[in-house]
Formats: C-alpha cells, sequence, structure tokens
C-alpha cells in the first residue's frame, strides 16, 4: 500500500466544467474510489476491528482532505471565470491538479528567515558559484551588454541574481506552479496572496506564454531561470528575443531583459552602487543601525563611518547603516538600490547574497570583517518565548509569533539598554537566558 504521503500527493481529476455543480456525495464517493483497493478492502474483512481503528480513522482524514481541496479548487474556479479565465485554460489548469505536502512544509523553513546569515551567504558565495558567474558573464557580454545599458542595471547584478536563483539557470525547480499555489491557496496561511498569483499563472497560460507542463519552479510559485512570481510575469516579463514568447525558462535573452526591467520599474538608480562594508566609530549608537535611519551617506562620515580601505563613501543621498549579524558582525552603508533587490526578495540575507555576489563578479573583496560564528541562532520556538517574557517584563515586542520584525528588534533594544548592552536589537541564545 502506498504510504499517507503518496496517497495525499496522488493526483484526483476535477473536471472545471462540473465545478459548478458536482454533488458532494459524488466527491465522497470518488475520493473513496482512489484511496481504495482489493488489498485494503480484504484486510478490512479478515483483520479485527481494533487494529483496523486508526487506518480506517486516517484514510477518513484523506478523503475529507481531498473534498475539501476539490471544493476550494470549484470556489476558485467560479471565482476565475468571473475574471475572464474561459473554460479551456480551467481544463487545463486544474484537470490533474494536485496537493503538494512539500509545499506547506518548505513554506515553514525559508533559509533566507531561517538559517543564520554566515551560513546563507557560505552557500550563496561559494567559490564554485562566483567561478561559474565569472564564466557566464564573459559568456554573456556581448549579447547582453544592450540590455544592462537599456534598463540601466548592471550586467554582474543581473548575472548575480541568475545565479542566486536557480544557480545559472540549472536549477529552476521542479514543482508545478499551478500546484504549488492551489497548495498555498488551500493550506489558508497566504490565502489571499496565494490565489492572486494562481490568477495571474491561469492569465500566463491563456496568454500562451507557457503551457502547464513548463510552467515549473519553486514551492512558492516562483518560475523561471530568475524565479519571478507569476504576477511579476505578468507585469515585467520581456520578449527579448522576438519570437513572440515571454519565455523566462528557456530563452536566456528574455531572462536576462525581464529581470533589468523589473529591478529598473522598482526603483534601480543606474549608476549608484548598492553599497559597501564599513568600519563602524568606537561608541557608535548600535539602536541608529535601522532602515528607518537614513541619512546622507556625508552625514555618517561626519559621524566617523569609514570604508573599509579609508577611501570617500559614495555618494548617496539615502542611505542606512545594516548589522545583519549584530553588533559583533560585519556592518554596511546601504543605499537605495540595495532596497529594490529587496523587493525582488524582501529578505536581507538574499539581498545581501546578491549585491556581495555581484560585486565578487565584478573583482571586488569580499566581506573582510569576521562573521560572530559562535553566537547561536534562536530557534523559532525560542524566538517565541523570547518574545513571550519580553512583554512580561514590559518591553512590548507586539503579538509573539517566533518571527523577526522591527516591533521584535525595538523590544530587545529596550532590554538591551536597559542592561546596558549595545542594542543592536539582534537576538541571541544569551539574550533569551538573561532574560529566562
Amino acid at each position: 500500500q502506498p504510504t499517507r504521503m503518496e496517497r495525499m500527493q496522488t493526483p484526483f481529476r476535477i473536471s472545471p466544467a462540473a465545478h459548478g455543480w458536482l454533488d458532494p456525495a459524488l466527491l465522497t464517493l470518488f475520493a473513496l474510489a482512489g484511496c481504495t483497493s482489493t488489498a485494503s478492502i480484504e484486510t478490512r474483512a479478515t483483520a479485527p476491528s481494533v487494529v483496523l481503528a486508526e487506518p480506517v480513522r486516517a484514510e477518513s482524514a484523506e478523503v475529507e482532505h481531498s473534498q475539501r481541496f476539490a471544493r476550494w479548487i470549484a470556489d476558485f474556479s467560479t471565482s476565475a471565470r468571473t475574471a475572464g479565465i474561459r473554460e479551456a485554460t480551467l481544463h487545463s489548469a486544474f484537470d490533474n491538479v494536485r496537493f503538494v505536502p512539500r509545499v506547506v512544509e518548505l513554506d515553514r523553513a525559508q533559509p533566507e528567515f531561517t538559517r543564520a546569515v554566515w551560513d546563507y551567504l557560505d552557500s550563496a558565495l561559494s567559490k564554485q558559484r562566483i567561478t561559474l558567474g565569472k564564466d557566464r558573464l564573459l559568456q554573456l557580454q556581448s549579447e547582453t551588454n544592450a540590455v544592462a545599458a537599456r534598463y540601466g542595471v548592471p550586467l554582474e547584478v543581473l548575472v548575480a541574481i541568475w545565479g542566486i536563483e536557480s544557480n545559472y539557470g540549472s536549477n529552476i525547480g521542479d514543482i508545478p506552479t499551478i500546484d504549488a499555489l492551489a497548495t498555498l491557496g488551500f493550506e489558508g496561511r497566504r490565502e489571499a496572496w496565494a490565489r492572486g498569483q494562481l490568477l495571474a499563472a491561469l492569465k500566463i497560460l491563456q496568454n500562451g506564454d507557457s503551457t502547464r507542463a513548463q510552467m515549473i519552479g519553486s514551492w512558492a510559485g516562483a518560475m523561471g531561470q530568475t524565479q519571478f512570481l507569476p504576477s511579476a510575469f505578468l507585469a515585467y516579463a520581456v520578449d527579448a528575443d522576438a519570437d513572440g514568447r515571454r519565455d523566462i525558462w528557456g530563452s536566456v535573452p528574455d531572462v536576462m531583459a525581464s529581470t533589468a526591467n523589473f529591478l529598473a520599474r522598482s526603483g534601480w538608480q543606474a549608476g549608484q552602487p548598492w553599497g559597501l562594508e564599513v568600519r563602524l566609530p568606537e561608541g557608535f549608537d548600535y539602536a541608529r543601525a535601522d532602515a528607518d535611519v537614513r541619512q546622507p551617506a556625508t552625514q555618517w562620515a561626519d559621524e566617523g563611518v569609514q570604508s573599509m580601505d579609508g577611501a570617500p563613501l559614495p555618494s548617496l543621498a539615502d542611505t542606512a547603516i545594516l548589522l545583519p549579524a549584530g553588533a559583533r558582525g560585519p556592518a554596511f552603508l546601504v543605499g537605495p538600490n540595495f532596497r529594490t533587490v529587496l523587493r525582488y526578495n524582501n529578505a536581507t540575507s538574499y539581498a545581501l547574497a546578491v549585491n556581495l555576489l555581484a560585486q565578487r563578479l565584478a573583482g571586488g573583496l569580499a566581506v573582510q570583517a569576521p562573521w560572530p560564528r559562535d553566537l547561536q541562532l534562536l530557534a523559532r520556538s525560542q524566538l517565541l518565548e523570547l518574545q513571550a517574557v519580553l512583554n512580561a517584563r514590559g518591553f512590548d515586542t507586539g503579538t509573539p509569533d517566533g518571527l523577526m520584525g522591527p516591533a521584535t528588534q525595538r523590544g530587545i533594544r529596550q532590554f538591551q539598554r536597559s542592561l546596558g548592552l549595545p542594542a543592536d536589537g539582534y537576538p541571541t541564545l544569551d539574550l533569551l537566558q538573561r532574560l529566562q
């Protein structure tokens, strides 16, 4: 017999034409037919009821799960029709739609948010990725320099995103986008977002830019060699090779132009650096290392912030100090282009990885200050406990959720100040133990 996971991943067919009238009783019969085999029937006939109780309960739960997923698809199809999606497109998308449990698991373990920044960067900026990226940069220069010039985005930045997202096109993911988004929508944690992305995916199918079989990507519904969400594809994808399709899966010119168009229209400022590693002055108020504390680079220089080699800071008007590993780790001065990369993926580790990889591809230096690798990153349960205890002690972090955000950072800083510690807002095991 298949395992429970295998049974849940087995596709069940749903005819979009029947979504509006399919009787729930029929759904039950169809689901039971898919979960029953001759062997299981024979087992039920001979085995004691006490042995069958747990398998029957498990199978019943799976049947109910399948029914609820089918109803969700039917409900979504109704709204999609209202939005102009044709029956043929619904058939193509949903005739073999499947719930993918792995998508839900991965949604709760995103590496940009669950790994120490130095571990994430070790992988993202490996020697192999830097070497391969330089090779790709040389191969593409003649044909894509015009793209970089047109959009004002350096080629090494485009190649860096390509490298981080899919290892230069070698790993674009293997999960059907329709299945991933239907799973996330049904699961419910981000249903409104997933429904919007799923509708955009249906529009891509209807427009003929891709087929269901070709439309594969990550667990989160991001697609192609630089992992565009469907809504981003509709807004920014470009047919650079003029073949009539915006193909971010197989056409490198389309991949590069689409990525450049995304950045350019998201605020990229041509000719400006993303930022640089800096050295902070003695006595620096770490509470000012905050994304909301922005000022010209010249003002940071007046306060004693220096580049690592002592050269003048770049002429940037709207910069902030970034401490991705707290007061003990490297410090960075980041400007508008760093924030533009955050619009591509709103994780500090990701934006730092892209910009540092681009820096290396352009011949620049690696991060010079050491990372505090002895610090133990808090597990989500520990961060949840930290938030609860801080709240109980009067240091408001908002509603405890086990996720790091501005409110938690503010609460940590208040507690750190009360102890006379550097108020960097960085959660550590030592901090939790002090609270306990």
